[in-house]
């Protein structure tokens, strides 16, 4: 597997390895297929042997965290399970939020009918989101997520249940891409030209992480900035559709 530009390293040391993940790079290896490009194996190309101590969704661009031995896998693990780690996530919701800022704890179990799903129950593990709104558009709102639990799909699952899933979802929304057309009146195509999306993967984002470091115990905090195509989207909404 060669590495084509499949990914950033922020930072590297001895004990961790801190990268920017692309949309549609897998994190770990396809249980199906083991030829797709994935993370860990990309990685061990250069570092030699990693350790996961968190994932990312295929689609989900950002900051993901490695561990470069087994010590420093155990440290990073324990502070996960602590909840010490501090994930924030960018996303980009339909509607609006009526609170700024609001907590979201809803408990989340594997959905019977479709272990891949993620759906709110009763009987679920505890799953808490606390969420900040950083700008309202006219049909959407771009949402700060502080990931304190790390349930599957829980962004998606959460913002879906209080009403407003995510703009490009296909699971847990409605949308599996975002058009300029959806928000700019009398949008014309040149005769033949087909419309192309801004985005068209989940429209949420890795956007930083906090812990201390394995090895030296400084709290350390690591950010990726927004890929392109989160960029445009971000950039038609504020054009067409900013709340002034």
């Amino acid at each position: 597997m060669k590495d084509k530009r499949l990914y950033e390293v922020i930072y590297f040391d001895e004990s961790i390895i801190v990268v920017n993940k692309p949309a549609n790079v897998l994190t770990i290896p396809d249980r199906f297929d083991k030829s797709l490009p994935n993370l860990r194996a990309l990685l061990e190309e250069k570092f030699g042997r990693v350790w996961v101590v968190h994932r990312l969704d295929k689609e989900t661009s950002g900051v993901v965290l490695f561990a470069r031995d087994a010590e420093s896998h155990k440290i990073l693990n324990q502070q996960f399970e602590n909840q010490d780690v501090q994930k924030i996530y960018h996303a980009v919701v339909s509607g609006w939020l009526p609170k700024d800022e609001l907590e979201i704890d809803i408990p989340l179990a594997t959905d019977p009918s479709n272990k891949w799903k993620t759906v709110p129950s009763a009987r679920g593990k505890d799953a808490l989101t606390i969420v900040r709104v950083l700008e309202r558009y006219s049909i959407a709102t771009l949402i700060e997520c502080n990931l304190v639990t790390g349930r599957h799909h829980q962004i998606r699952v959460h913002c879906s249940t209080i009403g407003n899933p995510l703009i490009v979802d296909e699971i847990y929304g409605k949308n599996n891409s975002f058009f300029v057309s959806t928000l700019k009146r009398r949008f014309n195509l040149k005769k033949g030209e087909e419309e192309k999306p801004i985005i068209s993967r989940l429209s949420l984002h890795s956007f930083s992480i906090t812990f201390k470091h394995p090895t030296s115990g400084d709290e350390v905090s690591y950010f990726a900035p927004y890929p392109k195509d989160f960029s445009a989207l971000i950039k038609v909404l504020r054009k067409y559709g900013k709340i002034l």
